[in-house]
């Protein structure tokens, strides 16, 4: 790319992130944005009833981190696929699809709920979910930076991540709530089908996008373009590295029902609470970050974020009482925004459209590696050494992943603002 057409993107940026509001003036980008955060919120509800159903059913921490992996299974498999399918067809037509078989699964799960179907009916349509969103990740994300122009990538990053914590904070709550309402799992998974269901509409909705998709024979080299670059990008590497092992060791959700069960003593409606605290956290920082000017510095801001997040993380795994525990997931959610939409902006301005699909395909991986497998992770070293020496011992880890990155990576230390970056 010449220099006279960087200097007017470069330009751009700048007026994008003087306007708040910069990505939420494009329509499209509204209705995509409206629809996550109710496929979300749905999704998160969804979360929180399998997670108290399983406990309740099979009371093993064991159970509770084989609702991640279930659903990661088929994303790590899949993953080259889907970061194909989303960069040669019609990502919209990819979301949509997905979307409807998230439905399926939903109303699956409220099936099984109601007949109390076996345990293992549970695991197997979380595949399918996983399935689902393998294919609706990287479609969906791809399909998203095709709705707002270059100038308002970090505008929009921001935004992404806000809404996602948004749907995070309603989801929780309203499936504590849901439970305790309807006494059992069941409504709280059709709800959730009602979500994605509402979702599939709002996307149905947006205008068709003009896409050029190159024909190329499916081959090794076309699948893994995507990780090709991601490794060959060094910065990039490094910050989703980073947040795959911090989050892999550091984090502590997916034992929250056996805090506030077993260790808090709290029912339902608390857990709801202590699954939402992360997110308000991430929200009330997330707002932050669309009014305030970018970061300067954003190396040193994600490395010590991320050092902050270990350090609540251990606080929180030592707590006894709720008041501290929500006030640690409230900070960790807050600390963990900051390296979201660092990563998030770093990764968009860095990749061609032609590539978006494949690297969100393998940038899914990792979170939903550190997401998912960090939720396997936790519950296995919660039933061989138990809750708390499995959350404190994860927060020393992050710690040290820090301390690793900065050393193998000494670049990103020297991340300034990343409008500069362009």
């Amino acid at each position: 790319m010449s220099s006279s057409k960087q200097k007017p993107t470069h330009h751009n940026t700048q007026a994008a992130q003087h306007d708040p509001f910069a990505a939420m003036r494009f329509r499209d980008y509204r209705l995509f944005t409206i629809g996550r955060v109710v496929l979300f919120t749905g999704g998160q509800m969804q979360t929180v009833a399998l997670g108290w159903e399983l406990y309740e059913r099979t009371n093993s921490a064991m159970a509770l981190g084989g609702i991640g992996l279930a659903q990661v299974l088929p994303m790590i498999a899949l993953t080259l696929i889907t970061g194909h399918v989303a960069d040669k067809s019609d990502r919209k037509k990819i979301t949509l699809y997905s979307m409807l078989l998230l439905v399926f699964c939903s109303l699956t799960l409220a099936a099984i709920s109601y007949y109390q179907g076996a345990v293992f009916l549970i695991y197997a349509c979380l595949l399918l979910t996983g399935v689902a969103r393998a294919f609706l990740k990287p479609a969906g994300d791809a399909l998203m930076w095709q709705l707002i122009p270059t100038s308002a990538f970090t505008n929009a990053a921001t935004w992404n991540s806000s809404s996602f914590q948004l749907a995070s904070v309603i989801g929780p709550a309203l499936g504590g709530f849901s439970i305790a309402l309807f006494k059992n799992a069941t409504g709280v998974y059709i709800l959730a089908a009602i979500a994605a269901l509402s979702c599939f509409f709002l996307t149905a909705a947006i205008k068709p996008q003009k896409t050029n998709f190159k024909k190329e024979p499916i081959s090794l080299k076309t699948l893994a373009a995507g990780a090709e670059f991601v490794w060959n990008n060094q910065l990039i590497l490094a910050a989703i590295t980073l947040d795959l092992f911090a989050v892999l060791l550091g984090g502590a959700v997916a034992l929250l029902p056996v805090f506030a069960k077993d260790i808090l003593h709290v029912g339902p409606v608390e857990l709801g609470y202590l699954q939402a605290a992360p997110s308000i956290g991430a929200l009330i920082m997330a707002a932050l970050l669309v009014y305030l000017p970018p970061i300067r510095k954003a190396g040193p801001a994600l490395l010590w974020s991320v050092v902050g997040f270990g350090i609540v993380t251990i606080i929180f795994g030592l707590s006894r009482w709720v008041w501290l525990s929500l006030l640690m997931l409230v900070l960790s959610g807050a600390l963990d925004s900051i390296s979201v939409v660092i990563r998030h902006t770093l990764v968009q301005i860095r990749t061609p459209d032609h590539l978006r699909g494949r690297v969100a395909a393998i940038n899914s991986v990792f979170i939903s590696a550190s997401n998912e497998l960090g939720g396997f992770e936790s519950g296995l070293t919660a039933a061989l050494f138990g809750p708390v020496f499995s959350v404190v011992g994860g927060g020393i880890g992050t710690i040290l992943v820090v301390v690793a990155t900065a050393m193998i990576w000494p670049e990103i230390r020297k991340l300034g603002a990343l409008h500069e970056d362009l």
